[in-house]
């Protein structure tokens, strides 16, 4: 049971169909039929009824709804807790670092490396030589 395809199934039961989820998924109709079949068979159940003409949620359908919104609720909750700690990790080589600080591309033995880290660490103060990660607003350098 994969997110994309509890939020599709939610998307179905809520606007009655698979090609009116589609429109809102902004997906194809047979990709949103392909996650509703492989949520299904995961369950191994059914989720909609389809009885001439009309469309609605199974028994085990309406049993799983609330459990989906339940679990999007929760991924939203996760989603915007990463957002609001407002870092973006970024890898950087350590010659990524040099470009970005405006030092010098030459050093790259162990010794000035560790020169190197010590201007780091004048530039950015919570990098000290001997750190291996260096924050800086979000920002995080490897070498």
């Amino acid at each position: 049971m994969e997110i994309l395809q509890l939020e599709t199934f939610l998307a179905v039961a809520t606007y009655g169909g698979f090609h009116r989820a589609a429109e809102a998924l902004r997906i194809s109709q047979p990709a949103v039929s392909a996650r509703i079949s492989t949520l299904e068979e995961a369950l191994g159940a059914r989720l909609f009824e389809r009885e001439h003409g009309k469309f609605s949620l199974s028994l085990a359908g309406k049993a799983l709804r609330p459990h989906a919104e339940q679990v999007l609720r929760q991924v939203a909750v996760a989603r915007q807790a990463v957002e609001d700690l407002d870092i973006r990790v970024l890898p950087y080589t350590f010659e990524h670092a040099l470009r970005l600080f405006g030092l010098p591309l030459h050093h790259s033995d162990p010794f000035d490396r560790q020169i190197i880290a010590q201007a780091l660490a004048e530039k950015i103060p919570v990098v000290s030589p001997d750190q291996k990660f260096g924050f800086y607003e979000g920002l995080k350098i490897i070498w």
